[in-house]
């Protein structure tokens, strides 16, 4: 059909294949719904023989996704490649520099170059979407853009990579360490050949370096976020968190301070029967705390190649809807010249307190110096435990709990140091945030 919207995939995987089934399959409901058909007119991905389990043999093949990016006979360029920078990031450009509307689902390539392709979509009249990116197939980045805009966001949260939230999950669910979990989810299919990129929290950096852009209005700055991953996380702090009554999850964060925005991604402590504790498996959500609606929290299918590309199908139709000449939303909630540095807070003194687990030589007197050494630092403590789980307690070795009350992470770095240079410490300390979440 002449009015068709045309597409251009880059990048056949999981998500690419996904999205060519979904318009095959759906192509009347997306007629209907959408306003014109969406139709598949080119594709590219690394290799042309493989079976991807969907037909491509009606489409042209390209084998530079750059040309596919300029070809006359596409409107969208949807980029589902992966990588902050070439070929994905060139080919983006390229799709911009000649007029094609560009989906991606690529958070690497954002978090990077987001406010630079920002720039260049506004420039041109175009737009840049880019719902799944985030989340997998929750819209938080159309609610962020769309929905809030009367609102000043205080603070935004979540779960945001599902790896490692089934990871957490299998740990406590099934008592199986760290190591037997991430191999199953490789498995299944949930974690990569390599998921350095899931459990060291890069993923939830990304996409919470974005989060952080729409909500304060402020440039990407992947740089500016702490960062720690989920691979220190034992058994036994899964089971000491549960007794104490509360669930580890992988948690970003990014709030507005007086000192500018605070942003980390770390392993935290939640209170059991609290809605983001209840968020299991590979489930994403996300929490946007506002001044006029207050909080909202949104939860969803985090990954996959189905999620993923009702996502992307979401950005394909509202680009469908679009009249020509229409002057479109700004791309990261406001206009790109318009979004301020983005000044890195402090990290605060923690309101929800931390949980420290010790393993100390068991004699007479260990426990008191160390609340003596937190006190040095005036670090209040709410509760102090020797605990005997599965910890080998041989060689006269005992396991420590310490939950305090609020301080701040150098007054009790300060005080492990003190405690380790007294000497009952054996090996290193673990400490995990507790978040008060909604």
């Amino acid at each position: 059909m002449s009015n068709s919207l045309r597409i251009g995939i880059a990048g056949v995987g999981t998500v690419g294949a996904s999205l060519v089934r979904l318009v095959q399959e759906k192509h009347e409901m997306l007629t209907q719904r959408c306003g014109r058909p969406i139709t598949v007119t080119g594709v590219n991905a690394r290799s042309k023989n493989k079976d991807r389990g969907v037909p491509l043999d009606d489409y042209k093949w390209f084998d530079d996704p750059a040309e596919l990016a300029k070809d006359d006979n596409i409107d969208v360029f949807v980029e589902l490649m992966g990588g902050e920078d070439d070929p994905a990031y060139g080919a983006v450009k390229a799709a911009l520099n000649a007029g094609k509307h560009v989906v991606t689902a690529n958070k690497a390539l954002l978090a990077k170059h987001g406010v630079e392709l920002a720039e260049l979509a506004e420039a041109n009249g175009l737009l840049l979407n880019f719902e799944a990116a985030v989340a997998g197939g929750i819209p938080i980045i159309k609610v962020m853009r769309e929905s809030l805009t009367a609102n000043t966001v205080s603070r935004v949260s979540g779960i945001m990579n599902g790896t490692c939230n089934y990871i957490l999950t299998r740990m406590e669910e099934d008592g199986l360490t760290f190591e037997e979990c991430l191999k199953d989810a490789q498995e299944l299919g949930f974690a990569e050949a390599d998921p350095t990129f899931d459990i060291e929290g890069n993923d939830t950096l990304h996409k919470l370096a974005l989060l952080a852009s729409l909500s304060f209005g402020t440039k990407v700055a992947q740089d500016a976020i702490y960062l720690e991953g989920i691979t220190k996380i034992t058994l036994e702090d899964i089971e000491a968190a549960k007794d104490l009554g509360f669930r580890i999850k992988l948690l970003g964060i990014a709030a507005r301070t007086p000192d500018g925005v605070e942003s980390r991604v770390h392993p935290a402590m939640v209170p059991l029967g609290s809605p983001i504790a209840e968020i299991g498996g590979v489930t994403n959500a996300v929490i946007v705390e506002t001044d006029t609606l207050g909080s909202i929290m949104m939860s969803g299918p985090g990954a996959g190649g189905d999620a993923t590309a009702s996502a992307a199908a979401g950005d394909l139709c509202d680009i469908a809807k679009s009249k020509p000449g229409h002057q479109h939303g700004p791309v990261l909630g406001q206009p790109a010249a318009t979004l301020i540095p983005h000044e890195r807070a402090p990290m605060r003194s923690h309101a929800g307190g931390y949980f420290i687990r010790l393993t100390v030589i068991d004699k007479p007197g260990t426990m008191a110096a160390i609340a003596t050494r937190m006190a040095e630092q005036e670090i209040s403590l709410e509760s102090i435990v020797q605990r005997r789980g599965k910890v080998d307690t041989s060689n006269e070795q005992a396991p420590i709990i310490l939950i305090t009350h609020e301080t701040t992470e150098q007054a009790i770095k300060t005080a492990l140091e003190a405690v380790k240079a007294d000497g009952p410490l054996i090996g290193d300390a673990q400490m995990i945030r507790i978040e008060k979440l909604g």
